[in-house]
């Protein structure tokens, strides 16, 4: 299926954005919700079910502002909401607690999944994605059909937010993180509102939308999704392309030799193939590469036991057909799948996968290139010297796994890869990290300051 895969995205994804009327919403952690796919417990605690109201399904521009707005001073008002702690139930947790700016807008730490909720400590069940450059990232659709080459060519479940790309709008997404019981924790748009009134925020609200806009939960809700949407697809700090590898396409610098070996090996369809589901050329229209064709793919990564919900053995996160998303639980043709995230500032990741199993860059690199060759190492043992094979997808879904090279048999039973090829593709990898993520590693960090869980005041 992923044969298809390898395409050009870039000037679909930016027809898609000059066409549409939105703008990129909150994207924060990946919660669970309360219900598994047919025939798989949720292994999560009840919890009250949080669906999107009318408020957060309707679009983000229906309140009228009393005078025109500019991008700028939306902006600036999505900035503080973003970065402001108290509009949580906890009153300890920002959407910059998950999407720490100083580490390309993800966590800050190797946690697997982050916590968050009423008490500040309850946990997820997906590791969080970087909001980064997921401003191009097309709707979901099961049958993406690129507009560049063979368009005949049906790609299959391609694009939408989150792992799952269950969001139905950009602007129900905004809504999710600020009511889930398992992020933000207000619950409904109301409870968020009476929190915001108590904020600097509110005075920006009145002046922009009318001295009762607090007053009416449903416009002030949609007033503050429209703000986060407009801060979060600031060129500078959501979609710069200033990494090395960005330089190197401009002409401006050149690969190390490594660097160059490590291109060339991630571009080979015979060793790292990791071109296929993440094109690292530019477009036909001259657009830099996202690093990511935004298909969904069943990797079969192994569980990862250190998140709490995996502690219920009968607990499945199967991707597309649940539990978090809830309306393609019947096809289980899906099951096990989760959209390819970009690969920029990849290497400032602490945690890898949907389920942050792997802590190292490298070990994520060998895992493609050894997960067919040697399963013991990737799954374990049970107590009777079985291997534990795709320990995380029951055996009636293993069929719907990707098994294109680097997986699959080998001759020799020799991997895809050599250990100097990963090397390689690591040290290319590290060419994707953005020049503000670079600076701030090498920055001392603030004694005091923060807020949330570590995300710095802007």
């Amino acid at each position: 299926m992923r044969s298809a895969r390898r395409r050009d995205t870039g000037s679909r994804l930016m027809a898609w954005i000059a066409l549409s009327a939105s703008l990129i919403a909150l994207l924060a952690c990946d919660r669970p919700a309360t219900r598994a796919p047919e025939g798989e417990a949720s292994g999560v605690a009840a919890a009250p079910a949080v669906q999107p109201s009318s408020a957060s399904r309707r679009a983000a521009y229906d309140v009228d502002p009393r005078h025109p707005v500019s991008a700028t001073e939306l902006g600036a008002l999505g900035r503080a909401l973003f970065f402001d702690a108290s509009l949580s139930a906890s009153g300890r947790t920002a959407c910059a607690s998950c999407h720490d700016p100083a580490h390309a807008h993800a966590p800050g730490n190797a946690s697997p999944v982050q916590r968050a909720g009423a008490d500040g400590r309850t946990p997820g069940v997906r590791a969080v994605p970087s909001l980064r450059y997921l401003q191009f990232v097309p709707p979901f659709s099961e049958h993406h059909h690129e507009n560049e080459g063979d368009e005949s060519i049906d790609a299959g479940p391609t694009g939408g937010h989150t792992w799952d790309g269950r969001a139905a709008s950009l602007h129900e997404q905004a809504g999710l993180p600020l009511l889930s019981p398992f992020e933000m924790a207000n619950g409904t748009p109301e409870a968020f509102v009476a929190r915001l009134k108590q904020t600097p925020s509110a005075a920006r609200f009145r002046a922009l939308w009318g001295d009762d806009v607090l007053e009416r939960p449903a416009d002030a809700f949609a007033a503050a999704a429209m703000a986060l949407e407009v801060f979060q697809q600031t060129p500078a700090e959501f979609q710069p392309f200033s990494s090395k590898y960005d330089a190197v396409l401009r002409g401006q610098a050149e690969l190390s030799p490594a660097e160059a070996r490590g291109l060339a090996a991630f571009n080979d369809p015979a060793r790292g193939n990791c071109a296929a589901c993440h094109p690292s050329e530019p477009k036909a229209d001259g657009a830099l590469p996202l690093f990511s064709d935004f298909g969904h793919i069943a990797l079969g990564v192994p569980r990862n036991r250190a998140i709490p919900a995996n502690a219920d053995p009968a607990f499945r996160d199967l991707g597309l057909c649940g539990p978090l998303r809830t309306d393609l639980r019947e096809r289980v043709d899906y099951c096990g799948a989760f959209r390819a995230p970009s690969l920029r500032n990849v290497a400032t990741r602490q945690s890898f996968f949907h389920n942050g199993v792997f802590h190292d860059l490298a070990e994520a690199v060998r895992f493609y290139a050894g997960r067919d060759l040697d399963p013991a190492r990737w799954y374990g043992r049970d107590p009777q010297g079985r291997i534990r094979r795709f320990d995380d997808l029951p055996e009636r879904y293993q069929a719907n796994l990707n098994r294109e090279p680097p997986f699959g048999e080998r001759p020799r039973r020799r991997p895809a890869l050599s250990e100097a090829e990963v090397r390689d593709i690591v040290a290319f990898l590290r060419t994707l990290t953005d020049a503000d993520v670079i600076e701030a590693a090498h920055r001392v960090p603030a004694p005091a300051g923060r807020v949330g869980r570590g995300a710095p005041r802007p």
